[in-house]
């Protein structure tokens, strides 16, 4: 049975890779990368990697390995943290979304089709899909097995893969071979108990993308252990200075739908993000977020947190609790009525 899977599984990836034009691939020096340069090493494509010039890159052995493996052409893309930090920018603009984890993962991927767009690359082919098809991420491998096969079919229902927007942005085409109508079909097929499994008393993710491939492609990279995208390019070290520009950026975001522009917007940012004005809040898991005080623009702030700006216009109290507070600025009012009677024995509402 498992070799009947293996070998249908080989074929069909051969059939999906066949099927791709594209003649760039980006090469993490990982499992499914390295799978897709074994069926591709016959076209001699120019691969990319892309490595953090300034922090530690786990991904530079692997893809060096699996280029001379396949006798692939191998551009090292260091990039410096100034460019990575651009390039968040850029990331976060295209994508619209603040969450840092998924911003360190897809800007490498950003950066590979921003290298594929200056040296004239149409398309660039990535293994998008393996890891949710395969259970590849660290928290399915820890699932218990009881809980697996649901948990693999929740993933795959939500997938989605950022790479594709960013692609269309920058004008280069993404070619994934692991999202193949046929391969997702084959996938959904193998039991949850071949892709994830013991070998040798290690607890594996895409044990039988492993086991089918290990004749294939270096043992060292078919049993590499689960290396986040963010960690094998050297991402992952810049941990605080995404926080803070996702931060910013999120504040420039909501400045901007207030009526003021870019510019004005990122100067003001930039002036008080270490003001007095700074408080921590766990909104949207973000840190060092600050509440918004600015002039107004239109018409006045009537009420601002890290969550929702609130404008005058957008008051749309509860009936209910407009009678509350009337009744309350009555109480009030009497309230102080009688202090003033209490200080004017011969005057106010009682005499």
């Amino acid at each position: 049975m498992l070799e009947d899977i293996s070998k249908k599984l080989y074929q069909i990836l051969e059939e999906s890779c066949d099927s791709c034009e594209s003649e760039s691939i980006a090469l993490s020096g990982g499992l499914d990368s390295s799978i897709l340069a074994h069926y591709f090493k016959k076209r001699k494509p120019d691969a990319v990697a892309i490595i953090s010039e300034d922090f530690v890159s786990t991904d530079l052995t692997y893809c060096q390995t699996i280029s001379k493996e396949t006798e692939i052409p191998l551009t090292i893309y260091n990039v410096t943290t100034s460019t990575i930090l651009e390039a968040v920018e850029s990331t976060i603009k295209i994508l619209k979304n603040f969450n840092d984890i998924e911003i360190r993962n897809n800007v490498v991927m950003y950066l590979a089709l921003k290298w594929a767009k200056e040296n004239d690359k149409k398309s660039i082919i990535t293994g998008d899909g393996a890891d949710e098809l395969f259970a590849g991420y660290n928290f399915l491998v820890n699932k218990p097995e009881n809980e697996l096969e649901a948990e693999i079919k929740r993933v795959c229902s939500v997938m989605h893969f950022p790479t594709q927007e960013i692609g269309k942005s920058l004008g280069v085409k993404v070619e994934s071979p692991f999202l193949n109508e046929k391969v997702i079909e084959m996938a959904n097929q193998i039991p949850s108990n071949l892709k994830v499994k013991e070998e040798e008393n290690v607890r594996y993710g895409k044990w039988i993308l492993r086991k089918t491939f290990e004749t294939y492609i270096p043992t060292q990279i078919a049993w590499r252990k689960k290396s986040p995208m963010q960690e094998g390019a050297g991402t992952a070290g810049l941990t605080n200075l995404f926080e803070s520009i996702i931060s910013e950026e999120k504040y420039v975001e909501k400045i901007i739908s207030m009526g003021y522009s870019e510019d004005d917007a990122k100067d003001y940012v930039k002036t008080h993000k270490n003001s007095n004005e700074t408080e921590i809040n766990p909104d949207l898991g973000l840190k060092n977020e600050f509440e918004i005080k600015l002039p107004p623009v239109d018409e006045s702030v009537f009420a601002s947190s890290s969550s929702k700006i609130l404008l005058t216009s957008e008051r749309n109290a509860n009936p209910y609790a407009k009678g509350l507070a009337l009744l309350l600025l009555i109480g009030c009012i009497a309230g102080l009525l009688n202090g003033v009677d209490f200080l004017s024995p011969n005057s106010g509402m009682n005499k």
